[in-house]
C-alpha cells in the first residue's frame, strides 16, 4: 500500500500550498478539501501524474515494485 501524504507549505510572506502524494485519480481533490476550505481560495492548480492514474494502474505499479 502506497503511503498518502498531504504537505502544507507556508511562505514567509503567508501564502500556502498544498500537495498531495501517494493519492490516485481525484482522491487527492477529496482528501485536501477542508484543507482547501481552511486556508481559502485556490490560485492555481498543477496536476500530477498520479492525478490521471487509475486505481487499477496504481495496484500494477506497486506489485511490479
Amino acid at each position: 500500500m502506497t503511503t498518502k501524504i498531504i504537505e502544507i507549505t507556508v511562505s514567509p510572506t503567508g501564502q500556502t500550498s498544498v500537495q498531495t502524494k501517494g493519492f490516485v485519480g481525484s482522491e487527492c481533490r477529496e482528501a485536501s478539501k477542508f484543507l482547501e476550505e481552511a486556508l481559502g481560495q485556490r490560485v492555481s492548480e498543477s496536476l500530477t501524474a498520479e492525478f490521471y492514474q487509475t486505481t487499477q494502474q496504481q495496484q500494477a505499479v506497486q506489485q511490479s515494485a
